[in-house]
């Protein structure tokens, strides 16, 4: 198994083609965005998903017989499978780019750093399956603080060195709880959930990465009982360091397939002045 961007790598004369003739010969793609249901866990802190069809098949038929069914949706941007723009989080009332935060932001919306500006992406993904690396495969420890010695380490378990310009995806094992009957398992307000700390996004930053994302609905280490007080790892990455955020990822299909390195796809909405957008990635690899 091998990624879309090694083939084009070893195959540089050819360019185009040679990404063209790994798609006829057959590439697997993981989805890695989660469904969007009415009630489905998440935030507390944004508005929940809605769906309704406010017009039906039937309440307007056309005189051939055809009629139609159209929708209507409410949500957060940082609801589901979502990217942070740098405008989400500040920080001493800074944004990453060091302006005002509560200026930039009138008028509703936020001009320079929005969601319009997070370019589609393309680039290679690697998959740090951090429970599997230190011997529990089912998932980190509820509040567990996932440490740079963790990430680093997974990373050389796995023979898949983190490098400038990647995409970091860091299995927790805790998006199994997703579907849980009790959706309240998911937020983990209470328990805790695990995830990287300030140490962890710092080391991340230093590899030079450009995103990271992560199976959790805040992508960090929550504390047992403290809820979203405080996000260290939101600070380090979107205000110091200008490395986006990808949150609430479907990452168990990869991990099980022990799909480690991929090509990542993402293409968030070009909502104009957004703190965020929900997207639907994917992680390709080419059979062999």
């Amino acid at each position: 198994m091998t990624t879309l961007s090694t083939t084009a790598a070893a195959n540089p004369a050819t360019g185009t083609e040679a990404l063209l003739a790994a798609v006829r010969t057959g590439t697997r793609v993981y989805d890695l965005g989660r469904r969007l249901t009415i009630g489905m866990p998440q935030s507390p802190n944004h508005p929940p998903f809605w769906h309704a069809l406010p017009r039906r098949h039937g309440d307007a038929v056309r005189a051939d017989g055809g009629s139609a069914a159209n929708d209507i949706i409410t949500m957060g941007t940082h609801v589901g499978t979502h990217i942070d723009a740098f405008s989400h989080v500040s920080h001493d009332g800074r944004l990453l780019d060091g302006t005002d935060a509560t200026t930039a932001g009138r008028g509703g919306r936020f001009t320079d750093l929005g969601a319009h500006t997070i370019a589609p992406m393309l680039r290679r993904g690697v998959l740090l399956d951090v429970p599997t690396a230190l011997g529990t495969p089912d998932g980190c420890a509820p509040g567990y603080e996932i440490t740079a010695e963790d990430l680093s380490t997974t990373a050389d378990q796995q023979a898949t060195p983190v490098q400038p310009g990647d995409v970091v995806l860091i299995r927790s094992g805790w998006g199994r709880l997703f579907g849980h009957e009790d959706r309240t398992r998911y937020v983990g307000h209470t328990t805790g959930v695990p995830g990287v700390g300030e140490a962890g996004a710092t080391w991340l930053a230093d590899q030079g990465i450009h995103a990271a994302g992560a199976d959790t609905i805040a992508f960090e280490r929550l504390r047992p009982g403290a809820g979203h007080s405080a996000l260290p790892a939101h600070r380090v990455l979107l205000v110091d360091r200008g490395v986006y955020i990808i949150e609430t990822m479907a990452l168990e299909e990869l991990a099980a397939d022990g799909v480690h390195e991929f090509l990542f796809v993402l293409s968030p909405l070009a909502i104009f002045g957004a703190t965020g957008s929900p997207v639907r990635p994917l992680a390709v690899v080419v059979d062999e």
